[in-house]
């Protein structure tokens, strides 16, 4: 299980942006992909006077994000149910922790929360969502895995 670690500086400072390497190959959840990057960027560039409504946005999003996932899993007998629901867990607390800090005028404690969102999202993207999309189109269709067509990402 992993989380957002706030202890240490975030790995970088350009904003999420979409790409086609996000892509899995399940619309519904490419579909919430796009909108995680969407709000975590807004995050990273809001002003500070607009962290406390782009922060809102965010904790909205993952909480029906994570809990539309957390059903698939639970409904399709997902074999790594534990895990994944675990780390979504941990990223909520996480989020939920925010408002209060910020409210104390932590809002570098906020910044570096939208870095690490940025930072911890490509992988689990990766290691969790990619087979839990391959399971949903196993599902649906019976046999296969998701074909993604995906652009080569500008340098």
């Amino acid at each position: 299980m992993s989380s957002i670690a706030l202890d240490h500086p975030a790995a970088t400072t350009d904003a999420l942006r979409w790409r086609d390497g996000f892509l899995l190959g399940h619309a519904p959840l490419d579909d919430m992909h796009r909108e995680f990057v969407e709000v975590v960027a807004a995050l990273q560039t809001a002003p500070d006077a607009d962290l406390p409504a782009a922060l809102a946005r965010v904790t909205e999003h993952l909480v029906a994000h994570f809990a539309q996932e957390d059903g698939w899993m639970q409904s399709t007998g997902y074999p790594a149910t534990e895990c994944h629901v675990n780390e979504h867990a941990a990223v909520l607390a996480t989020a939920r922790e925010m408002p209060a800090l910020l409210a104390a005028g932590r809002t570098e404690v906020c910044r570096r929360f939208a870095q690490e969102l940025a930072s911890w999202f490509p992988g689990h993207a990766d290691y969790l969502d990619a087979p839990l999309a391959h399971w949903m189109v196993h599902q649906r269709f019976g046999a296969g895995k998701p074909v993604v067509i995906k652009r080569r990402d500008a340098a």
